[in-house]
């Protein structure tokens, strides 16, 4: 329950009214629970109409609540109507998604932080806004929630902020030294784009381990960057679909358990997605993506829960050693030998795979090597091979090397060869296409038996 004696609202200066700890706060209380006092629609385009239904609602209430509604901060004088700049200020969504929001009279007093400390959640089953806080704090600290949905670098939040709020943000996260902002800034922006990239449903079936990876690397990120809101269970979540989608029962039920325990942090046991997390970890097998894919079959029982919690951390991501016992590289580890999906992106340096070096010159910190098999052979101005990679995908490779394709090492290509590139890239061509493009002949190999074999040495 919302225990209000535990915090108390008042002046900071510079701030304005904050909400304050008025002892030590453990992680995972829920500080409040709040019936909205005016709804709002989030997508309207009519300031109008808009205004029109909170006047409405307003002159259903009180005086005292009309005057708390009136108290509330207005970011927006002079450029809105009273009402609506009070709205724009202080609405808080009743979801991501939703299509409503609503004025809270405590809840929407709690101020901004990039690097917050509470997470704002709207519980459907209780028609209440919650507030947990999912870090211990103590006596004294201000309780702040995030204004902003995703993971935006310095410039984009200060910009984003400013215009919805008319403040620049002078917290924690904003306030670090160039250097260390300039590193939280690329950490950043590579969780945006993985957070994009993972919840694609054909990377997910084409690509899982490569997905799966690229969410291991999120949750890294999230910790280097000291993020424990909603971004930490929405991953687990993914990394959830990813196992169920294919079949892995196993790895599904701990995801859906670690999913879980986060959610029960930051929005309680009464929350419809903490239950639905529940109800997955009894039974993975329920989720409507079961069954698309067989791969990685496993049981749900089959969670190897003795291991020591390194090994079971290498079990769980899939991040198994190249290596098999004879020495030969592991050539379906998807970590070292990416289908063409798991490739670097050439136009979004990733420095888990490239050195900056100089900071003009990049070169690889990883090894990683691309396999498929040759599919049709073509020679205009370069030579051209359409090639099938494990996942089954069709791909041009563009040869621009100095005898564009016609050395005597690849001249004598057939369909049916396989080919090893190492150190490939996506590159996106002049005619909206998405290939790999080839300059250095000496990092391509073709066997026309269908065995490469690439020492151990090389992807280590």
């Amino acid at each position: 329950m919302a225990q209000g004696n535990i915090y108390v609202v008042r002046e900071i200066p510079g701030r304005g009214q904050a909400v304050v700890a008025t002892s030590k706060i453990l992680k995972g209380t829920r500080i409040l629970a709040e019936h909205p006092l005016v709804t709002v629609p989030r997508q309207s385009t009519s300031l109008e109409a808009i205004d029109r239904l909170v006047n409405e609602q307003l002159e259903r209430l009180d005086n005292d609540q009309r005057q708390s509604f009136f108290n509330l901060c207005n970011a927006h004088p002079g450029r809105y109507s009273e009402t609506i700049g009070i709205v724009k200020t202080n609405a808080l969504p009743f979801g991501s998604s939703a299509a409503e929001g609503g004025i809270f009279l405590q809840s929407s007093r709690i101020n901004h932080s990039c690097s917050h400390n509470a997470q704002n959640t709207w519980n459907e089953n209780t028609k209440k806004l919650t507030i947990h806080v999912f870090k211990d704090l103590e006596e004294g600290e201000e309780i702040t929630i995030a204004y902003l949905n995703d993971s935006q670098n310095r410039a984009s939040r200060q910009k984003a902020l400013k215009e919805a709020f008319n403040f620049v943000c002078s917290c924690e996260l904003c306030s670090l030294p160039s250097t260390l902002r300039q590193e939280s800034d690329q950490r950043l922006s590579k969780i945006s784009l993985l957070d994009d990239s993972i919840g694609d449903f054909d990377r997910i079936l084409g690509s899982p381990k490569a997905c799966l990876h690229d969410a291991h690397m999120l949750r890294q990120l999230l910790q280097q960057e000291s993020i424990v809101d909603a971004r930490v269970p929405r991953l687990y979540y993914d990394a959830f679909q990813i196992a169920i989608a294919n079949g892995d029962q196993a790895r599904a039920r701990v995801f859906a358990e670690k999913a879980y325990a986060m959610r029960i942090i930051l929005e309680g046991d009464d929350s419809p997605t903490t239950i639905r997390l529940s109800n997955l970890i009894r039974d993975p097998s329920t989720h409507s993506l079961y069954g698309m894919s067989m791969r990685w079959e496993s049981n749900m029982n089959a969670v190897p829960r003795t291991l020591p919690e390194q090994e079971f951390e290498e079990w769980l991501w899939q991040k198994s050693a190249t290596r098999s016992e004879t020495g030969v590289a592991n050539l379906r580890d998807q970590t070292y030998f990416p289908a063409f999906e798991g490739l670097p992106d050439e136009n979004n340096i990733d420095l888990d795979y490239y050195d900056s070096g100089d900071g003009f010159r990049y070169t690889p910190r990883k090894h990683w090597c691309f396999l498929a098999e040759v599919v049709e052979v073509s020679y205009l101005f370069r030579r051209t091979l359409l090639v099938r990679d494990m996942a089954g995908q069709e791909v041009l490779v563009h040869f621009y090397t100095d005898g564009r394709g016609m050395e005597p090492s690849i001249s004598c290509v057939q369909p049916g060869n396989t080919i090893a590139i190492l150190y490939p890239d996506r590159h996106a061509f002049l005619d909206l296409s998405t290939g790999i493009r080839q300059e250095e002949i000496n990092t391509i190999r073709v066997n026309s038996t269908h065995q490469v074999y690439v020492r151990s040495a090389e992807v280590n």
